[in-house]
């Protein structure tokens, strides 16, 4: 059996700077818990716009009537959080909206859910708690979207994450602990300050705060958690203070083993009198045991009352082995078996992710006035492999042993110098310039023959490929109030992008050279206290990742190659937002008609190159167009109960663009989720969730839908220990099934994954509540990476 070890890079989570002592006597306890902006006068009106100070470098340190509970990190599950009272301004990009405390926080072009009562998040992984949060789903595998549009970048805290960009980021989703982030920000419209990749938008993870309050020198919390088939998964994060150095870190590991079965059947035509000439039948299941742990470490130290100087060391490792077996028959229209074999063999991977960030920041005032510089770097390393045994039963034929050896290795490096600057009139000016290099390689080593020790490499089906991307950026919002209910912001980004790839072992190289304008508008107005209307525009880009454009044909099993294109192009998208909300005590309702449409969007085709295997790449679509209508709701059913609910009803179409095999095509498509929440007392806690990922288009076929119920207990023991106890997949539903349909072959795929897990664990908080850092919970104000 093959071993391997996985590491990937954590995203990065830079801690931020306190601010002067003086700053925190200032501020008004009385009022609003979380203020980051611009002190309001005593004529600020509910819900009014105000400029607001950037983030991290201008985070006031609130006092001990600002602290969250030990154990969540943020609004604590008690009813206090729903009260109607004080109100808190809310953020993004420049602008603040004063509302009540609500674990649903909006901004102009953003809105962030809290996880602080999602019991999922406690014992699960990111995927799950991803998978709770509206506009987002997230499948069996691993794989993200938005509103339907997979094209989606992942942040965290603002920030670009090494792990969570590159070809690991599924496994990576399935894999890291979800109990290290606080909230959930999503973006499907950002500004300009905001790297436009990804043509879905972004979603920004923000982490549990982690310094201690002023005069506290140690905090922090333990947990762990043990499930069914061998499942657990542990935790450690603290943080020390002592003069002007704040260190804290983070330590987890998640064991999770798992197995997946495979259904295929493929249907082929003759391709002048279109009879069926074959049905082929593949049935494999994989036993698999994965792996991982992670690591961050932080230390900031102030330099003077208005410099600071952060550092930041992580890395995440995942591993996992496992067997693999299957049995592929192919039958004539008759129903003879013409052939038949087994494969078997064993799978590994090994990935292994560090990084390292260096931050510095400089506050020339206490309004807002800052210039930061930071600099990233992380480094990756994919290996996967397996041996495989084809067992030939009809027609016999002698054994053929097979092994692939798969490197992918990755060097990213990023910098970030920002300014931000308010003006007189109340508005705010931001500028910036960002680098994004990224240098990957591939080495891919296919073996072949009669035993293991006689295995050769095959030429074809071996190869090395090195690409290099980067990224040029220059960036300008500038945001004010135009009166007591409007507020507008505008912007504009420049990108120049070079791209070079070169299939070392094939003898060809290709380019990408391109310089590309992207703006943005977001424009608020406030209805009443309650209501706000928000419309907002934003082009966004997706480029093709560099191994998406490696022509290498690569060997799948004996029935699938997969390659990449190197004339696909990047695809653009120009999105348009309307958005109504209101927010009265402890209802929050919000209705969002948006459009967006795509050029050149990216889908892979699949082609019958005969004998009946299929090659599979990815190629450019003439268009997508994607209009819908998303509702969201959250309030209380009883003084007890309360509901959270959304669904995105969208129309979708889609032109192949004179794709082989490929046709135009339309629908209307439809996903939503709901959680019920119970707390009968301070001390109890049930909450039931439920989702549903509905039906997708492709160029050549559809997407299934499917869905998931779970269910969470928690029990609060005394101050310091928490009692979890959830199901993730109870009713074993959520499945992946892919069905394609062309004149020349018809197929359906089904993946059953066994995510059905039951946990049951315990959690202590020891030292004091880390102080609340309130600019952690909306970066969209000051972002330092793309």
């Amino acid at each position: 059996m093959i071993r391997l070890k996985t590491v990937l890079l954590a995203g990065t989570a830079t801690a931020l700077v306190a601010a002067a002592p003086a700053m925190a006597a200032a501020m008004d306890h009385e009022g609003a818990s979380q203020h980051t902006g611009a002190q309001p006068t005593s004529t600020q009106t509910p819900a009014q716009p105000t400029p607001r100070q950037p983030a991290a470098a201008d985070a006031e340190q609130p006092s001990s009537a600002e602290e969250s509970s030990p154990e969540d990190g943020d609004e604590p599950d008690q009813d206090e959080h729903d009260q109607d009272g004080p109100a808190e301004p809310t953020a993004v990009e420049g602008l603040v909206i004063v509302a009540p405390n609500s674990e649903i926080r909006t901004s102009i072009d953003s809105v962030s859910y809290s996880l602080a009562n999602d019991l999922q998040a406690t014992t699960g992984s990111l995927a799950d708690a991803l998978r709770n949060i509206p506009s987002v789903d997230v499948d069996p595998q691993g794989n993200v979207s938005l509103r339907g549009d997979s094209n989606v970048t992942i942040l965290v805290d603002g920030r670009p994450s090494g792990i969570l960009s590159g070809p690991g980021r599924a496994q990576a989703l399935l894999q890291l602990p979800a109990s290290q982030y606080a909230r959930i920000e999503v973006m499907t419209n950002p500004s300009a300050a905001y790297s436009p990749e990804g043509s879905g938008g972004v979603i920004n993870l923000i982490t549990r705060p982690t310094a201690p309050r002023a005069g506290v020198q140690t905090t922090g919390s333990a947990r762990f958690n043990v499930g069914t088939d061998g499942r657990w998964n542990a935790g450690i994060s603290g943080s020390w203070q002592k003069d002007r150095v704040t260190l804290s870190g983070d330590l987890s590991y998640r064991a999770d083993p798992n197995s997946v079965g495979f259904i295929r059947e493929r249907e082929q035509f003759d391709p002048v009198t279109g009879d069926l000439v074959s049905i082929t039948t593949t049935d494999q299941s994989v036993e698999i045991d994965n792996s991982g742990a992670f690591g961050r470490f932080t230390a900031e130290y102030r330099i003077t009352p208005r410099t600071s100087l952060t550092g930041e060391l992580r890395a995440v490792a995942f591993e996992g082995e496992g067997d693999v077996i299957g049995l592929f028959e192919t039958r004539n229209p008759a129903g003879t078996v013409t052939g038949a074999f087994r494969r078997d063999g064993q799978t590994a991977f090994d990935f292994t992710n560090f990084g390292a960030t260096a931050r510095v920041v400089h506050r020339f005032d206490d309004a807002g006035h800052e210039w930061s510089n930071e600099l990233r770097f992380d480094s990756n390393a994919n290996e996967s492999g397996g041996v495989a045994l084809s067992r030939f039963l009809t027609p016999a034929a002698p054994d053929l042993f097979e092994r692939t050896s798969q490197s992918i290795e990755q060097e990213t490096l990023g910098f970030t110098s920002a300014y931000v600057r308010p003006t007189e009139d109340g508005g705010r000016l931001r500028a910036g310039y960002e680098l994004n290099q990224q240098r990957p390689t591939q080495d891919v080593l296919f073996e072949r023959g009669p035993s293991v020790s006689g295995l050769a490499p095959v030429p074809g089906l071996s190869n090395r490929f090195e690409a290099r991307q980067s990224v040029h950026a220059l960036y300008a919002t500038f945001e004010r109030p135009l009166s007591e209910r409007l507020a507008a912001q505008v912007g504009l980004r420049l990108e120049q992008a070079d791209i070079r790839i070169e299939d070392i072992t094939g003898g060809l190289s290709a380019s990408q050279d391109y310089f590309r304008a992207y703006p943005s508008a977001h424009v608020q107005y406030q209805l009443s206290d309650t209501q706000t209307l928000r419309a907002s525009y934003s082009r966004r880009i997706q480029r093709p990742q560099p191994g998406q454009l490696n022509p290498f044909v690569a060997y799948q099993d004996p029935q699938n190659l997969r390659s990449g294109n190197p004339d696909l192009e990047p695809q653009e998208t120009d999105s348009f937002e309307l958005m109504w909300q209101m927010r009265q005590g402890q209802t929050f309702y919000q209705s969002t008609l948006y459009h967006r449409s795509t050029s050149g969007a990216f889908t892979d085709v699949a082609v019958d190159i005969g004998g009946g295997v299929l090659l599979t790449r990815p190629e450019n679509l003439g268009g997508r167009r994607d209009t819908g209508l998303e509702l969201t709701a959250s309030g209380r059913i009883s003084p007890t109960l309360r509901y959270n609910a959304s669904v995105n009803l969208f129309y979708q179409e889609i032109d192949a663009g004179g794709i082989a095999g490929g046709s135009d095509r339309s629908g209307t498509l439809a996903s939503g989720r709901a959680s019920l929440n119970w707390q009968p007392d301070d001390r109890n806690f049930v909450q039931v969730t439920g989702f549903w990922q509905g039906e997708s288009l492709l160029a050549q076929g559809t997407r299934e839908a499917g869905g998931m119920l779970n269910i969470g207990y928690r029990r609060r023991l005394n101050e310091q220990w928490s009692l979890n106890v959830t199901g993730r997949d109870v009713l074993n539903t959520f499945n992946n099934v892919t069905v394609f349909e062309t004149p020349l072959f018809r197929e359906r795929f089904e993946q059953k994954v066994s995510l059905r897990a039951f946990y049951i664990g315990l959690t202590y908080s020891f030292g004091s509540s880390p102080r609340r850092q309130p600019e952690q919970f909306d970066f969209s104000t000051a972002p330092t990476g793309g």
